[in-house]
């Protein structure tokens, strides 16, 4: 993204942004509520309109290509899809409508992609669940399947729009694991994870991009943008950044201060 502005109805809704993922990165988006993410990401994968600048993926360029086409390199797991799936449609059908970004199944698997989809169900640890129904499954159950059937597509970037969102504290955990093996494989799809917490920060994210008000306040690799300073300023309260190892938590000070 460059030099990247995005207005409706005299309403500034992203302003200047410029950002560059390279092969082999693995980033988060970490901003408060109207910060600009989901924005970000309507505007990464075609859903909206630049007023101004320039949107490039995966050597295409926004506006001189197909991105209905591009999009089906680009892997979603986000809470929009997640609530559209049919009520009794098995994991193994859900998985398998990756291919064709296809909500509610229908027609007949072939051979070679219910053989596709049951290893990707096994990959994502619920090859148990391949007839179980949508409606039945757990939260965390739901995340797993879902990125199953990104990775069905075989993309080149997996977005996760805040995929931990509903789950409780051990399904978020075990959910955060998978995401860390994910990412650490060798033939791994990129990695963009957009969400508010620095708990969900794994060890496999490399870089970090941080919005305020639509606007890029930091950008760069974790170790240093990740910090108490940038954290105060992005959520608007003093924040004390605290490392346990390789993960993250913040501690919050009540009193609030504005933060330039």
């Amino acid at each position: 993204m460059s030099s990247l502005r995005i207005e409706r109805s005299g309403t500034v809704i992203l302003d200047d942004v410029n950002w560059r993922v390279q092969r082999g990165e693995h980033w988060v988006i970490l901003g408060a509520n109207g910060s600009g993410k989901t924005s970000l990401l309507s505007a990464l994968t075609g859903y909206l309109m630049p007023t101004t600048g320039e949107i490039s993926l995966l050597g295409q360029t926004y506006g001189e290509s197909d991105w209905r086409e591009l999009r089906k390199k680009i892997g979603l797991v986000s809470s929009s899809v997640r609530h559209m799936m049919a009520d009794e449609e098995p994991a193994l059908e859900t998985v398998a409508s990756g291919k064709y970004a296809m909500i509610d199944f229908w027609g007949r698997m072939t051979r070679t992609e219910k053989t596709q989809a049951l290893k990707l169900l096994r990959q994502v640890e619920c090859a148990n669940l391949a007839e179980r129904p949508w409606c039945v499954l757990s939260q965390g159950e739901r995340q797993r399947v879902l990125i199953g059937r990104a990775l069905m597509a075989k993309p080149r970037v997996l977005i996760l729009d805040e995929p931990c969102a509903g789950l409780d504290p051990a399904a978020r955990e075990h959910f955060l694991q998978f995401l860390q093996q994910l990412g650490s494989q060798k033939n791994s799809p990129t990695l963009v994870l957009v969400t508010h917490h620095v708990e969900e920060i794994m060890p496999v994210f490399s870089h970090l991009l941080v919005l305020k008000s639509g606007r890029v306040l930091a950008a760069g690799e974790k170790a240093d943008v990740l910090n108490s300073k940038n954290l105060s300023n992005a959520f608007g309260t003093w924040m004390q950044l605290q490392r346990t190892g390789n993960r993250y938590a913040l501690k919050v000070t009540m009193k609030a201060r504005a933060m330039m």
